[in-house]
């Protein structure tokens, strides 16, 4: 049964007739991507278990256990139906639960950062090349600045096997899923935003987390991270959060700018991403609970210029 493309590696993924196994297709991306699934799940990150791997029809295929009927982020939207509200705090503590288990497994076999892997996590995991092609006036000696900034904060921080994409919609209680965009980033970077990134959907989400959830999610998070590493790596959200704004930033201008929805929400994550940059510049920090929602943004003359520039 036919479930959905694939956001990468050029490809779909299927399920069973019971949806106790996953079959996902694709090329070469797809290949890397199943390889590494197998090497992290040896060394005891939280992901499902490859259970088996071929070629049909010219694509590459691997097969891999559900983890669940429902993700983290489909049991905060049921909870809330079709209103907008706060997210319930049994899934709040149940992230917390997932992205303790994945710190803790990412600590254990953590590595002393280089200033060629910090390069390379926010060239890879910020999409730096699409972003800054797609929207040069935001290319910027200012934006490199805080982005230098940011790399030379994280200069002692250890660094990990990553997800790039870590959210609720690809967390379970069981663990994690779709490893397509993985690498080196520094520890903490996939899972203390995992939170303030729902403001980067503007509300479309239904749910949100509170400031006090906020708070109750990275404090169990800091317990896991004082056990394995002696240290509280979410000190450095503002940083991950800067790299975050890139990552929402990517792939969002366009082809056809008469296509005014499409032309919004690229000028809002536009926004966003500029009123990241100066809230960091200001503080070091990005707080998320202050951006507007897509629907404020739009009521916002300003939002209307169609070309970027």
């Amino acid at each position: 049964m036919f479930v959905k493309k694939r956001t990468a590696a050029e490809g779909s993924v299927w399920v069973n007739q019971d949806r106790s196994r996953y079959r996902r297709t694709g090329g070469r991306q797809l290949k890397s991507e199943a390889m590494f699934q197998q090497r992290v799940a040896i060394l005891g990150y939280p992901v499902p278990a490859v259970l088996e791997t071929g070629s049909d029809d010219a694509e590459f295929f691997f097969v891999e256990p559900s983890l669940g009927p429902t993700s983290l982020h489909d049991a905060a939207r049921n909870a809330v139906g079709d209103a907008t509200g706060p997210m319930p705090d049994e899934v709040v503590d149940a992230a917390a639960a997932t992205g303790a288990r994945l710190l803790a497994a990412q600590a254990a076999h953590a590595e002393p950062a280089t200033r060629d892997a910090l390069d390379t996590w926010v060239t890879e995991a910020g999409w730096t090349g699409n972003v800054f092609n797609e929207n040069p006036d935001l290319d910027t000696p200012h934006t490199r600045v805080m982005l230098e900034t940011a790399l030379n904060r994280l200069t002692y921080t250890p660094m990990c096997w990553a997800h790039y994409d870590y959210g609720l919609p690809n967390a379970f209680p069981a663990g994690v899923i779709d490893w397509q965009h993985h690498g080196l980033a520094p520890i903490g970077y996939d899972t203390y935003p995992a939170l303030e990134i729902i403001a980067f959907k503007g509300g479309a989400k239904g749910y949100y987390a509170t400031a006090a959830q906020r708070e109750r999610y990275t404090a169990a998070l800091d317990e896991a991270a004082l056990r394995a590493l002696g240290t509280r790596p979410g000190r450095h959200l503002g940083e991950f959060l800067l790299v975050k704004a890139m990552f929402f930033l990517a792939l969002m201008k366009p082809a056809d700018l008469a296509n005014t929805d499409k032309v919004l929400k690229w000028h809002y994550r536009r926004a966003l991403f500029t009123m990241g940059v100066e809230q960091y510049e200001r503080t070091g920090r990005i707080d998320t609970a202050a951006f507007p929602s897509l629907d404020d943004f739009a009521a916002q003359p300003e939002h209307c210029r169609a070309d970027g520039a």
